[in-house]
């Protein structure tokens, strides 16, 4: 029998992935994601860059007292500050883990660090050195390891390794390798590096070329032990290998890689829509995966195939990524508090008993009102739960009218936790009346960038969801709203992306 060799899954969602324009999330979001991670069955979650704000550390601590199965890893670079700050964030967590990292490449050495080679080397011995003083499990990252020279980078590896490193990551920072070209780096670390047959070596791929999960693949193949990765590919730029997208290569041909991870594939789905639904960040509906065209057959000639025999046009089951046939109808104005939980931890959400009765109580005004509770319905009361606990604006009331064919007006009432604020706006028809009022009640530094609505149900009380993208001082914040009144769900929508920009992540590289 083949002994299974595991590749270690490291999620950097809540971290790279958050550095993604408009997929910045409050530290209530963060701690559903982290626990449906974990429930996923990632083996280290870095959750932060503590160093980089209090609500960073905050986040990172939260995550690390709430989760008991998985390694929680803090980001920290080459200063004995930085490594304090994750330290301290992590240090209550049942596995915990110090990421150190510094740039390698000359490019980088040259123009932002302004160091040399045997600056770089000293401050790698240092700084691995201290962080392993206070933890095991200590990750060493040469930032812009694919541009890096290979004898120099093989130097820092050595470096790190011999002063106490359990894990070398070589990220392909600005997404500029190639998969042989990446797996060669790879594997004349692994060859040359004493001690590297000790540790695990880690990949972390950016998309840039579109080749962020070949590359990571093709590194594997020649003895990666870990890929760092994130859940729908988000990240800064073009974002980062997809998490779901590397276990399913992984798991779908395991007759060729002869690998596997330790992810719980049927949670796969659920993790995505999560993240989808908490950033207000839409899966194209051809993403590999989990994007919804991926099971879909419109040839006449898959069709007929598909239902004859699946694998004639399917290599995976949409069962084993936790697809269902259809969405449970199963919530209305007469399902009770149990119903909820069970549905809302279906859903990917654990709620306290607090948190029940909050959110009950608004389920129970969507409930009178319409027939049937779908999914999406459920999320949308989660968000704006979390948006309460975070402090942000909320919608009270609003009334939108149009007079014989005129210019429409719309009066916005909303809370802000505090007061109560009431201004009216106008434009060209009830939506464009609604943004004029929004920008009047939180002025006029947001700038509308893209805007959608469609329907995601049927029938008379059909659900519009509107998506929209604010900027403001060049940073991008997403908006999504629910209702089956479209004015409403565009309000709610430009409520959400205005409320985002406190969560504003500080940017890092790695």
């Amino acid at each position: 029998m083949r002994r299974r060799i595991m590749i270690k899954i490291f999620d950097t969602t809540l971290r790279d992935g958050e550095q993604s324009p408009g997929c910045s999330m409050n530290l209530h979001e963060k701690l559903q994601l982290a626990r449906q991670l974990e429930r996923l069955g990632v083996d280290i979650i870095e959750a932060g860059f503590p160093a980089a704000s209090q609500g960073d550390f905050e986040s990172v601590q939260a995550i690390a007292r709430s989760l008991s199965k998985t390694t929680i890893c803090g980001l920290a670079r080459c200063t004995k500050d930085d490594i304090d700050a994750a330290y301290n964030a992590i240090k209550d967590a049942a596995y915990q883990r110090i990421h150190v990292f510094i740039a390698t490449s000359d490019i980088h050495l040259k123009h932002k660090l302004k160091k040399t080679r045997s600056e770089v080397l000293a401050s790698i011995a240092e700084h691995v050195g201290y962080a392993k003083s206070l933890v095991d499990d200590v990750e060493f990252s040469c930032e812009d390891a694919s541009r890096t020279d290979l004898d120099f980078l093989c130097e820092a590896v050595a470096v790190a390794i011999k002063s106490g490193a359990t894990t070398i990551n070589l990220p392909d920072t600005v997404g500029y390798a190639v998969p042989e070209e990446y797996a060669n780096m790879i594997k004349t670390v692994i060859d040359n590096v004493e001690g590297a047959d000790q540790v695990d070596i880690s990949v972390h791929c950016h998309n840039d070329l579109g080749m962020a999960v070949a590359n990571s693949l093709a590194a594997v193949n020649v003895g990666a032990t870990q890929v760092e990765c994130t859940i729908n590919g988000i990240g800064e730029r073009a974002g980062n290998a997809a998490c779901e997208e590397i276990v399913m290569a992984l798991k779908t041909r395991n007759d060729y890689y002869g690998k596997d991870t330790s992810v719980v594939t049927t949670e796969i789905m659920r993790t995505s829509n999560l993240l989808e639904q908490i950033t207000a960040s839409r899966v194209s509906p051809t993403k590999p995966i989990v994007g919804k065209n991926v099971f879909a057959h419109e040839s006449g000639i898959h069709q007929h195939g598909v239902l004859q025999e699946k694998s004639t046009y399917e290599i995976m089951d949409p069962a084993m990524i936790g697809i269902q046939e259809a969405e449970n109808l199963v919530l209305g104005k007469h399902s009770g508090k149990h119903a909820l939980r069970t549905k809302l931890e279906e859903l990917g959400y654990e709620v306290d008993d607090a948190q029940i009765e909050e959110v009950f109580i608004d389920f129970k005004s969507i409930a009178d009102s319409k027939k049937q509770i779908y999914d999406r319905d459920i999320h949308a009361l989660m968000i704006k739960e979390y948006q309460k606990l975070s402090g942000g604006y909320e919608l009270v009331d609003y009334s939108s009218f149009t007079s014989n064919g005129k210019e429409s007006k719309t009066i916005i009432k909303l809370s802000n936790g505090k007061d109560t604020i009431e201004r009216v706006g106008s434009g060209a028809g009830p939506v464009d009346a609604a943004f004029d009022c929004m920008a009047n009640i939180v002025g006029d530094k947001f700038q509308l960038e893209d805007f959608a609505i469609h329907s995601v149900t049927r029938g008379k009380d059909a659900l519009g969801e509107t998506f929209l993208s604010l900027r403001s001082n060049g940073d991008v914040y997403n908006g999504k709203g629910l209702s089956n009144d479209i004015i409403k769900s565009s309000i709610i929508a430009y409520v959400n992306a205005v409320n985002q920009e406190q969560y504003k992540p500080t940017e890092d590289q790695e």
